[in-house]
């Protein structure tokens, strides 16, 4: 592992210096010639030296009023003149060996190496910027959220530079440690040890930040307070994952997620949410310190997950107006709730005696009970409703009652873009005929298929075809050469071609670009990781299997930037993840600058693609500082015998900012 460190001087082509860390002291320097560093977005023109760069930055600083003609084109460009992206609309539908099959001897432009950023986009959202909504002058309703809500630059429009990392970035804490103490100098934020230091939320100690595991409502440990919770439902021991029949959890407005990081002992996987910057880098904090999180927000558009997701919602003083717009809110809980789903409501307004916050308390008890939810228990401060279990009391409502139910053509499951609805999903034959979502406890769940299987027409044998089998093969009906298409054999080869690059707790967060079913997260179960399973938006549904196995994802595009801070993931694997966007007709290029973004330096990328994508991006290694670790025929082709797949292991390096004239070795 490598530690680059930038001298940015006036006048000159910047350089970067592959030095020594206190970290590596065995690692000799090198140095490698950096393009250009910016604070913004320019056209191709202004980026061929650094002189340009620097006459760009003090004519004017953030560019203003000339957004429409100087968005940065330098990865569109590149990426048309290998035929990534068509200038032709007709086009765009090229084949892959058109786009990649390049003969060596042809003039291929690819970049020596990408601009750098100005450190003061080390935190770039490019999706969530405040920046760009401002000089975009989009016509929000900042009453409804939308603000926080996706916006995402055009590709002409999007930062084609490397983030990077805060002048004195470390690498992070490993987990265990990392849930309660993290690098001060990674997320350079203390405003919540202030603001928050009477609820214990975060503690300042020298160069690090620890977490004591308090919250809004819950000053004295999460570890408390959950415990609290089991008893108040009369689960066994008080433990709340209820002998596995809990799993996943949905807590929004979530601080820094320690309700959920304390959950993960009991076996039960939380997706925290919250919107950006609401509580300064409260997600940021939460993925650095390895707790499954995401950006996001209840405001105009549904949540990127299907319904039926969540065992339990949880609301610890989230500041969310539930009775606005008919509990349009509430009711996209309810969307995400399972059958017997839990919400978990811990606000004043369920305790509190004051005119106002009674007022609150009769009109959301009133909105509930139309929703069929029913009180499972209330002590001292905190309520409990429970979702019913089969639709008996939807169809009992007197005629015209609000909520409504949904339209009959109203897919449930569609959810990218897709805005709310203030109605009521009602279930499915099959939930009625089974009496509930028909699940198993975990981690049965995680082998047993899922009933909604059968919406995609997959059978029992693929399914376990598909995910890591212990079973004997002739058990399921298919001979030994189909067995061996397991998910945990294609683990277990990852791992090898990572050999020695990675130890025991090396890696925390991971996310699987294409999790299809989920298979790779389910063969990495016993390994200390937690896997943000990510289904495109344009392709089948099963982000709903993934969530019935236990597991948990999110819908996405990858033509756009992910709902993540940088530095946030340290292994990405990107199965034809490549292949699927060039056939959209989208950059390549903005593709590996995204997954740089959100990638953690030291952190590593597994791609699995064809041939000629795997060559272009080799070409690409040197301009990203990122280093190949293996390269590897995938398993042959059951039809063919040939390896249609190859698989190409690379590790991103360590490489910081220095403005100082010259680059100091760290060792010297």
């Amino acid at each position: 592992m490598l530690l680059a460190k930038i001298a940015v001087r006036s006048g000159a082509e910047p350089d970067i210096f592959i030095s020594r860390s206190p970290s590596f002291p065995d690692l000799p320097p090198r140095r490698i010639s950096l393009f250009s560093r910016f604070p913004f977005p320019f056209p191709s023109s202004q980026v061929s030296s650094a002189s340009a760069f620097g006459s760009a930055i003090s004519a004017d600083p953030y560019n203003r009023g000339h957004h429409a003609n100087n968005a940065l084109e330098y990865g569109s460009k590149i990426s048309r003149s290998i035929g990534w992206i068509s200038e032709n609309n007709a086009e765009l539908g090229k084949s892959e060996d058109q786009v990649f099959t390049q003969n060596d001897e042809e003039e291929i432009s690819i970049p020596k190496s990408f601009p750098v950023c100005d450190d003061r986009h080390s935190e770039l959202i490019p999706c969530l910027d405040r920046n760009f909504i401002y000089q975009s002058r989009l016509k929000l309703d900042l009453s409804l959220m939308e603000h926080y809500e996706r916006h995402c630059p055009q590709s002409e429009r999007r930062f084609n530079c490397l983030i990077p990392p805060p002048s004195e970035y470390k690498v992070p804490i490993k987990w265990p440690r990392s849930r309660d103490e993290v690098w001060k100098a990674n997320i350079p934020h203390t405003h919540l040890a202030h603001e928050k230091s009477d609820q214990n939320w975060m503690v300042v100690k020298g160069e690090k930040i620890a977490f004591p595991g308090g919250g809004t409502h819950f000053h004295y440990g999460a570890d408390k307070y959950i415990a609290h919770l089991a008893n108040m439902l009369n689960f066994k021991n008080n433990i709340i994952n209820n002998e596995g029949r809990i799993r996943t959890v949905l807590d929004v407005g979530c601080g820094v997620a320690s309700f959920g990081g304390y959950l993960l002992s009991s076996d039960i996987l939380t997706m925290s949410l919250a919107p950006n910057d609401v509580h300064e880098n409260q997600i940021q904090f939460a993925l650095e310190r390895g707790i499954p999180a995401y950006l996001g927000v209840l405001g105009t558009k549904r949540l990127p997950y299907p319904s039926r997701s969540f065992e339990f919602a949880h609301c610890s003083r989230c500041r969310i107006d539930w009775l606005q717009r008919d509990g349009i809110l509430l009711l996209e809980l309810d969307r995400v709730l399972r059958p017997g789903g839990y919400f978990f409501y811990s606000s004043p307004e369920a305790y509190a005696q004051d005119e106002e916050d009674l007022r609150i308390w009769r009109q959301m008890s009133a909105l509930v009970s139309r929703m069929c939810w029913k009180i499972a228990a209330k002590k001292n401060q905190t309520v409990i409703w429970v979702k019913p279990l089969s639709n008996d009391c939807y169809l009992k409502r007197k005629p015209g009652i609000l909520p409504p139910l949904c339209r009959s053509d109203d897919d449930p499951d569609a959810v990218w873009g897709v805005s709310m609805e203030a109605c009521i999903t009602p279930y499915t034959e099959q939930i009625e005929r089974d009496g509930g979502s028909g699940l198993p406890p975990w981690p049965s769940r995680l082998t047993t298929p899922p009933p909604r299987l059968s919406d995609f027409g997959v059978s029992r044998e693929m399914f376990e075809k598909d995910m890591n089998l212990e079973n004997d093969p002739s058990d399921l009906g298919f001979d030994d050469t189909h067995s061996q298409e397991t998910w945990r054999r294609r683990v277990e080869s990852y791992w090898g071609l990572l050999g020695t690059h990675i130890q025991t707790n090396s890696l925390r967060n991971v996310m699987d670009m294409k999790a299809n079913m989920g298979s790779f997260a389910a063969a990495l179960k016993d390994e200390p990781v937690w896997v943000m399973n990510v289904v495109p938006e344009d392709g089948p549904n099963t982000l709903k299997i993934i969530y019935d196995r236990g597991l948990i994802g999110t819908m996405h595009d990858w033509c756009e930037a992910f709902s993540t801070y940088p530095r946030t993931y340290d292994l990405l694997h990107a199965w034809a993840i490549f292949s699927d966007i060039e056939k959209k007709g989208c950059s390549a290029q903005d593709l590996l600058l995204e997954m740089d973004r959100i990638l953690r330096p030291t952190g590593f990328v597994i791609v699995r693609d064809r041939q000629p994508i795997i060559r272009f991006i080799q070409k690409h290694l040197t301009a990203m500082h990122w280093e190949q670790v293996a390269a590897a025929d995938a398993e042959p082709d059951l039809d063919s015998g040939e390896a249609a797949e190859k698989v190409l292991v690379i590790q991103k390096k360590l490489w910081l900012i220095d403005d100082d004239e010259s680059a100091k070795d760290e060792t010297a």
